[in-house]
């Protein structure tokens, strides 16, 4: 027997249920913000995501599903969203364009790291994105959709922020921090690594004694410019203004290359250690690396599988109709009105007749609200007989009069 390969799933059951119920959920509230749908390749060149991700990342470094294909193309399946979509934007010319765009995007990833619970190799991401927008007035607007998005889901969670400066304040604070980290010895292989590639991502190092080590680090806050300084009082404020409780966290630094000024995350401890359930923030110069015109932008991305077991679903309520014939001489009638429901209700059926117990039970195991049977009474009669499973009232329509039901 040939099974899926490790790390990767079948979404199916219950689990295509809270899949779909998540997508539903935050498209509705993404489309009420103003975003539309983009939708962009499963490969990309490798190329796209070295240059925006980050040499320094540990998704380029380590986790990238990366190959030659038969025309000697250097390609990868995405490991994340943003880039593919930033790609998009250049190629259709939007940057050159001008004006606001805002786009939301879900679909898979790929990223080979070792499988754990709501962690896979092939996993699914919901993400937005905006561009052209400078104001940090959109970064707040963002927290504020991702927080509504996690209400309506009914998951709980706590909001980090931090900025991460920009290119008139980010550089000094690079100088101080590499000064900082060589007076230090001891720092893990990917540490010395990143202090060479993209200093900061030292800060956000899970091992413990790196942790150790960076206690006195100096801190972005502590070294913002004015702007940078103004734009994240301004974010705190709104937040405050729209009852939105935060934690300022001088170390998150998240975990791509591309970002500047506000970052921020979610976390929950509902799945154990507190852990981010997803995460954001501004990157604009990103189209800039990736040669387009220099465009602001602003986004988040969460990853479902993580956040599937904490979604709160809405009570399931009986729909649709279930219809059967009780002989064969009713089989043509049933499958001219079950084609005609279908245009207006979810509508089950089967090929053969069978008796009224086999056809109840099959409309309770499918949890419709209406079981519908023909047999040769009703055939006789021009009747149909009609049970509602919620309240159990069953009663005798003329087929003509079904339309109405």
């Amino acid at each position: 027997m040939i099974n899926a390969l490790r790390g990767m799933k079948d979404t199916i059951g219950e689990d295509a249920e809270v899949y779909s119920y998540f997508i539903d959920t935050c498209t509705k509230i993404a489309k009420n913000y103003g975003f539309e749908l983009i939708e962009t390749p499963i490969l990309e060149e490798t190329a796209l995501f070295k240059r925006s991700v980050g040499e320094s990342s540990d998704i380029v470094g380590k986790e990238m599903y990366q190959f030659i294909d038969k025309g000697d193309n250097d390609v990868c399946l995405r490991p994340e969203g943003t880039a593919g979509v930033v790609r998009a934007f250049i190629q259709q010319k939007m940057d050159k364009a001008g004006g606001i765009r805002r786009f939301f995007y879900h679909g898979p990833m790929f990223r080979y790291e070792r499988p754990q619970k709501g962690r896979l190799r092939q996993f699914h991401q919901f993400g937005v994105e905006t561009f052209g927008e400078s104001s940090v007035k959109e970064d707040a607007t963002l927290v504020l959709m991702l927080k509504e998005m996690f209400e309506a889901l009914g998951i709980g969670s706590k909001l980090q922020i931090n900025s991460l400066g920009c290119p008139s304040c980010m550089p000094q604070y690079r100088e101080k921090l590499v000064h900082f980290l060589n007076t230090k010895e001891g720092l893990c292989e990917d540490c010395q690594r990143r202090k060479q590639t993209n200093p900061i991502r030292v800060l956000d190092c899970k091992n413990e004694y790196c942790q150790k080590l960076l206690e006195d680090a100096p801190l972005l806050k502590d070294n913002l410019c004015s702007t940078c300084r103004d734009d994240f009082e301004e974010l705190k404020r709104i937040l405050e203004t729209f009852g939105v409780s935060y934690e300022v966290t001088p170390k998150l630094v998240r975990g791509l290359d591309y970002y500047s000024k506000t970052a921020f995350e979610f976390v929950s401890d509902e799945i154990g250690a507190q852990s981010a359930i997803a995460g954001g923030g501004r990157y604009d110069r990103l189209v800039e690396f990736l040669d387009g015109k220099p465009t602001f932008g602003v986004g988040f991305a969460m990853g479902i599988e993580r956040l599937s077991e904490l979604v709160k679903m809405p009570q399931k309520s009986r729909e649709g109709f279930y219809m059967g014939a009780l002989c064969e001489e009713a089989m043509d009638s049933i499958s001219r009105l079950v084609f005609d429901r279908r245009k207006s209700d979810k509508t089950f059926t089967i090929y053969e007749p069978k008796s009224l117990k086999s056809h109840l039970k099959n409309a309770d195991k499918l949890y419709v609200k209406f079981c519908v049977c023909i047999g040769e009474d009703e055939l006789r009669d021009g009747n149909i007989w009609i049970k509602n499973l919620e309240s159990k009232e069953e009663r005798l329509v003329k087929i003509e009069d079904f339309k109405g039901v």
